[in-house]
C-alpha cells in the first residue's frame, strides 16, 4: 500500500511570515528556515516510504538496533519537526499585541491576565533548548505552556497545539545573534491571533 505523503512547503507557505520584517525578523531568516522545514517534510516522506516497504517481522525487531527501531525513532523526530514548523509559520505574520477571541478568554482563565501569560511564555522560550508550546488540554479544559527541547518533544496527550515558538538559533541568529530575548519580544509583535483561534476551534 502506498503511503500518504505530507505536503512539502514552498515559498507560498512562508508568504505571510514575511510580514515580520518590519519587526526585525527578516526575509533572509525565513528563507533559510524554509529549507529546514522542507528537510523535515522530505525526511518524513522518505521514512513513510521506507516503512511501507519494510517487512514487519517481530523476530527482526530489536530495542538495541533494528531497521524498524531506527525508522520509527527518526520518524518521530522528522514528523515532529514538520508539525512544529507548520504551527510556527501558520501563527506568525499577524499584527501581534494582546490575544483576541476565544484564546484571549482561555489565557485569562489559565494565567489571570495576558501579561502573566506573556511573561511565562517568554520565560519558557528563554529556558527551552528548542520550543515553547501553547496547547489546550482537553482533559482539564484549559491552556498550558509546555517546553520542548527537541523536535520529538511533544505536549501531553489529548492536547491541541495552538501556538509554537521556535527558539533554536536558526530561527533568530541572522537578525538577533544570541539575543534570544529580543527575538521573543519581536515575535510578540507578529503573532497571528486569528490563526491561533482557528487552530483552537479546529481542535475543540
Amino acid at each position: 500500500m502506498e503511503p500518504k505523503l505530507v505536503h512539502v512547503p514552498g515559498d507560498a507557505d512562508i508568504a505571510k511570515a514575511l510580514n515580520t520584517a518590519s519587526h526585525g525578523i527578516s526575509e533572509a531568516t525565513h528563507k533559510a528556515h524554509l529549507g529546514l522545514w522542507q528537510g523535515y517534510a522530505n525526511k518524513t516522506n522518505e521514512i513513510r516510504k521506507a516503512l511501507a516497504e519494510l517487512e514487519m517481522d517481530p523476530a527482526k525487531a530489536n530495542q538495541i538496533y533494528s531497521q524498524v527501531r531506527a525508522l520509527k525513532v527518526n520518524y518521530a523526530f522528522a514528523y515532529g519537526g514538520y508539525k512544529n514548523h507548520n504551527v510556527y509559520f501558520d501563527t506568525i505574520g499577524g499584527s501581534g499585541g494582546p490575544a483576541t477571541g476565544d484564546i484571549a478568554t482561555l489565557i485569562n482563565e489559565a494565567y489571570g491576565s495576558f501579561e502573566n501569560w506573556q511573561k511565562e511564555w517568554k520565560t519558557t522560550g528563554i529556558g527551552a533548548r528548542g520550543w515553547a508550546y501553547l496547547a489546550y488540554d482537553h482533559d482539564e479544559q484549559r491552556l498550558f505552556t509546555f517546553m520542548g527541547d527537541a523536535q520529538d518533544t511533544y505536549p501531553a496527550w489529548n492536547s491541541t497545539l495552538v501556538l509554537a515558538l521556535d527558539v533554536y538559533e536558526h530561527a533568530y541568529f541572522l537578525d538577533f545573534q544570541t539575543a534570544r530575548a529580543k527575538y521573543i519580544d519581536a515575535y510578540f509583535n507578529v503573532i497571528d491571533w486569528d490563526a491561533v483561534n482557528a487552530r483552537l476551534k479546529k481542535g475543540m
